[in-house]
Parts: C-alpha cells; structure tokens; sequence
C-alpha cells in the first residue's frame, strides 16, 4: 500500500468514526474534546429530526414510559422527606433519578426532548402543526403515565403512611401557590431543562450527560421550582385521595406550570441559544442548504413537514435547468431487474411536450451503519451504481427524451422515495412492486400512514409480471384516481399503440342501461372513444376485474378512498386479479389536496 492510499484510508477511517449516523458531529472539529456553538446546535437538529419524524404510536408510548417513570422521582421525594423529617436537601437528594432514567435512556419527555425541534422550526425545516403535533402526542402520552403511576401510588400501598402524607402535603402545597407565582418558577424550570438539553449534546460520554442532568434537576426541588409532569402527577395522587377538584387542579396548578416550563424553555433557552450560533450552523448538516426550507405557508400550514435533512450520499449535482418541465421520477432498486418500470415510465413521459425523467438509484443500507463511510467506500457505492444504471440509460435513449440518473444512499427505504419526489418537484413516480424490492418492508417502516395521507405527487406502482402494454384493461368509476388511469391509458395508446378496454361495474340488469350512459360520458370525457367498452351488471368489482384480466396484458387499477397505495404498504390490499393475476398489474393514485382542518390535524 502506498504512502497516498494509506493517508486516503487513515482519513475515511477517521470520518467514519466522526460522523454520526445522522451526520452530524460526533466530536469538535478545532479542539476534538469539545463542540463549538454551530457543532451542539447540529447535533441537537440532528436529533430533533429523528423525533419530530417519529411515528404517533412510537412517540405516544416513549412518553407513557417517561410519564410513569416521573413516578420514581415522585415517590422518592416524599420516601425521602418523610424519613429525614421534612430536610429541604436530604429530602432532594434522590429527586433527579426519574429524570435520569428518562434522558439517558431516551424516552420522550415534555420539556426535555420537546425542545430540540423548535431549532428545526425556526429553521423552517419542519412546520409549525409538526412541532404541535409533537408536543401534543409526547404531554398526552406523559400525562397517562402519570396518572397511571399516581394510581399505583395512591392505591397500590407502595408509600409509608408517613410518605403519603408527605405526598399530601407536597401537592396541596403547589395547588396552593398563587397562579403567577407557579408560572414563574415553572419558566425558570424550563430553562434549566432546556439548558440540560444543550449541555447534554456538548457532552460526548454518559457519566458527562449523568452529571449535567442530576446537578441540573436537583436544582428544581432545592429551588422550590415546578415541572410539568411531576405537578401533574402530584395533582392527580390529590385528586385520588379526595383532596382536590380536577379541574380545579388543572386549571390552577398544572397549566400555569404548563406554561412556564414552556415559555422558559422556549424562549429563554432554545431562541437564545439559536441567535448565538452562526449563520452557518448548518452547512455541513442539512442537504442543499436553504433549499430545503420550507415556504412561509408550507411553515405555518404543514407543507413538507418532518422530512428528514440530514445528508445522504447524492450524485446529482448543479442546478435544475429543467424547473417547467413535466417531471417523471423512477426510483429503482435494482437497475439490472427494474428495466419494466424504466420502459414505462419513457413511454409516459414521451407523450409530454417537455417532460424529463429522473432515474434515481435507491441504496439501502442498515440503519446502524453510518451513511458517510468516507471518501473511498463512498466512490465505490457511485461508481458501483453508475456500472448498474447503464443499461437504464441505454433504454432512455431510445425513446429521445431528456433523463438522468443520480444515486441516493440512505438507510430508509420507501420514505426515501417521497424525500426525493419532494426535492426534485416530481409530477409522477413511477415505481416498481414486488418481493424483491428493498421497499416491499415499507409496512414496517414508522410513518407510511402519515407519509400516504398527502402525497407529494401521482404515483404509478407496477407489478410487471410478464410486462406487456399492448391490451390495457380500465376498470372505471368517477374518482380522479380513475381519471389519471384515463392519462395513463392514453399516453400508452399514442406512444405504444396499446388498445384500451373499459370496463365498468353496475349492481343488477336494471343498472345496465345506466352504465352504458355513463360509460359513454366517460369515454367521452376522457378522449377515449375509440376505446372498447364492457358494462359487468353482476355487482361485484373484482370478480368482474379478475374474469376479464386474462384476456388483457395489463390491468389498470385506481385508488379507491383509503388509496391503493396506503393498503399496498399497510398489506391490506387483497384484490384478486393484484394477487393472482399472471399478467402486469398497474396501481394508479393521484395526489390530492386536503383541507385546513386535515392539514393541521391530520384526517
């Protein structure tokens, strides 16, 4: 080996270890034990991407856990002020060990891990409704864990009579406290909290995060301060023994606290510690820099919220001449298997005017390996990838359309995929389905629900078993899933000469005549006269989809309300003629648009 490879090898090596998975540093770029301001703040971003793209169930239940485990700094506080006759530090000694059981081990708390996407936000990389949405799913899964662990206190026997009314006392003190005075010395718990949070990712071992993290909570008992969580869990053990009104509690106790701890968290730490970090805080973390923002509306509205930034090896360069174009995107997994799906695609796109196909290589890698290997294993992924999309580019070139080809490594899968479409602005994806596609697991993945309920463009899935388009079937009813399979249908048609059949479903002979009607209408409408047309009077869709499929090439299927490609992910989709048909089956859903109300709570 030479002296140049071995330097070459030494320096991937040394990036490997000093990136994160995420991307962001893993130690200080001046001096190696300590991060500046810019490094923390990438980190903390880093971090706060992983959490604020977190599905509701994930984030729901690691907040029920830290709710309960709030229990522990509960249940030893008042253990302790009981058998030390009330010492205001003895009694505070233990306090911090539900704090610490929750942080380092990465549960989800209000306050403390509710902080970190608020850099995404005021960075207009992820919406306001996401950091809502966040905030909303971590305090409801914290406040039932919370109750859940004031009933086992309060009826499961575990405090000493002296303990229980150390409790009593504890909480109805609190309840006690005047509205301003609970607000107040909740915000100076917030920004000892928010202050954990940035001292924490500065740290670079777990005895550091241990000290910062006991030291700083001890403060909150020894400072007579209040947190969320705890107040709350102290107000509903009142509420179980008789001592209180809900809503009294509430409304006098825990929502004043509520609010401090946010506004100190907020506003006096994380704007703060935003401001003092430079303007390029995060060139070396988020992917094509200010491009990635997100519009004032798309901010305030929801828009490409929670996407993931973080870098990922990406061939394509410089910038996009082609921004009026009909954009076409076809990611593949494995270019050698996926020519079909290439085919399509050209033939679709050829029957625009301007139109431009993006081939895009999606290589999977697991999650617990880095994705910036270093400069050397990094060129042989490129070069690797470029030998495979080879014959991709030799079937583009005979349809004389503008197409590229780029490379994307990420240890996601189909979530990438709606990432990409995102970023290049597609107006369709094509993409292929089968067993041995990396994102046939995408059912697995956390956040398909979310990502399918607005999608960012229309999608094509083609099972290509025996791949032929010369006799497409269209079963049709009034959707407009229904109508992009009419484009579909007629893009194949002047580019391929495929002949179309259309086919529609009444319930009953009675029907018939009216389905005629509107089947006539339809063909109408959608410039397919010509088209043969088959009205089915037996009720019954897929029967009628799966008697017909055999004497076509290809069946052409629109999404029905929960979309075609939700139940496709989800597994949920058993039609027939998808399952067992021996010929191509092409699942069309076109993006459309949600109202306000679904946009900022989800449908």
């Amino acid at each position: 080996m030479t002296d140049s490879e071995s330097t070459e090898l030494d320096e991937s090596v040394r990036e490997a270890v000093e990136r994160s998975r995420s991307g962001a540093p893993a130690v200080g770029s001046v001096v190696r034990d300590r991060f500046s301001s810019d490094e923390v703040f990438q980190r903390i971003v880093a971090a706060a991407d992983e959490e604020i793209t977190s599905g509701a169930r994930e984030l729901f239940f690691s907040a029920l856990a830290a709710g309960f485990a709030i229990t522990i700094t509960f249940l030893l506080y008042v253990s302790m002020k009981a058998s030390t006759g009330g010492d205001p530090v003895l009694s505070a000694m233990l306090y911090p060990l539900g704090f610490i059981y929750i942080i380092i081990g990465g549960y989800q708390l209000y306050t403390e891990n509710t902080l970190p996407p608020v850099a995404l936000t005021l960075e207009r990389l992820a919406s306001i409704p996401a950091l809502l949405r966040n905030w909303v799913v971590v305090l409801a899964g914290n406040l039932f864990g919370g109750t859940l662990g004031a009933a086992a206190l309060a009826f499961g026997g575990v405090l000493s009579p002296e303990a229980a009314n150390a409790a009593l006392e504890l909480a109805q003190k609190g309840v006690e406290t005047p509205w301003w005075s609970l607000f107040f010395k909740a915000a100076f718990a917030g920004l000892i909290v928010a202050g954990v949070v940035w001292v924490t990712f500065a740290a670079r071992d777990t005895i550091s995060r241990l000290a910062v993290v006991y030291l700083a909570f001890l403060a909150v008992p020894l400072g007579g301060l209040f947190h969320v969580v705890v107040s709350y869990t102290e107000m509903v053990y009142l509420v179980m023994n008789g001592q209180l009104a809900f809503l009294v509690g509430l409304t006098e106790f825990v929502i004043p606290v509520l609010l401090g701890n946010t506004f100190g968290g907020v506003v006096l730490v994380t704007v703060v510690n935003y401001f003092q970090t430079t303007e390029n805080r995060l060139e070396s973390a988020r992917f094509e820099g200010a491009k990635r923002q997100l519009s004032i509306r798309e901010w305030a509205l929801g828009g490409l919220a929670g996407r993931s930034y973080v870098p990922l090896i990406e061939t394509e360069e410089g910038t996009d001449d082609h921004t009026d174009s009909y954009r076409v995107v076809v990611p593949i997994a494995n270019p050698r298997t996926e020519s079909h799906v290439v085919e399509l695609a050209c033939a679709l796109a050829k029957s625009k005017e301007d139109a431009v196909v993006d081939i895009v290589h999606v290589v999977q890698v697991p999650s617990r390996v880095s994705q910036r290997y270093g400069a050397a294993q990094n060129q042989r992924i490129i070069a690797h990838s470029n030998e495979q999309l080879e014959d991709a580019r030799e079937r583009v070139a005979g349809y004389d359309i503008e197409a590229r080809t780029s490379t994307v490594v990420s240890h996601r899968s189909f979530e990438e995929i709606f990432t990409v479409a995102s970023r290049k602005d597609a107006d369709l994806v094509v993409m292929g389905w089968s067993n041995d596609r990396i994102w046939s697991g995408g059912r697995a993945e956390r956040t398909m629900s979310e990502l399918t309920s607005r999608l960012p463009c229309d999608f094509l899935v083609l099972n290509d078993r025996n791949y032929d388009t010369s006799r497409l079937l269209l079963p049709t009813v009034e959707s407009p899933h229904s109508a992009l399979s009419a484009e579909v249908a007629k893009s194949l048609r002047s580019v391929v000469g495929s002949e179309v059949t259309l086919l529609h479903v009444v319930n009953g002979p009675d029907e018939r005549e009216r389905g005629e009607a509107f089947l006539s209408d339809w063909a109408t409408e959608h410039d397919l006269q010509d088209a043969t047309r088959i009205v089915d009077d037996t009720g019954d869709i897929e029967r009628a989809i799966a008697d017909r499929a055999d004497s076509h090439s290809m069946v052409l299927m629109g999404a029905t309300e929960r979309g075609l490609l939700t139940r496709l992910l989800t597994d949920s989709l058993h039609l027939d003629v998808v399952n067992d048909t021996d010929h191509a089956v092409l699942l069309v859903e076109r993006a459309t648009e949600r109202s306000l109300r679904q946009r900022l709570f989800g449908r």
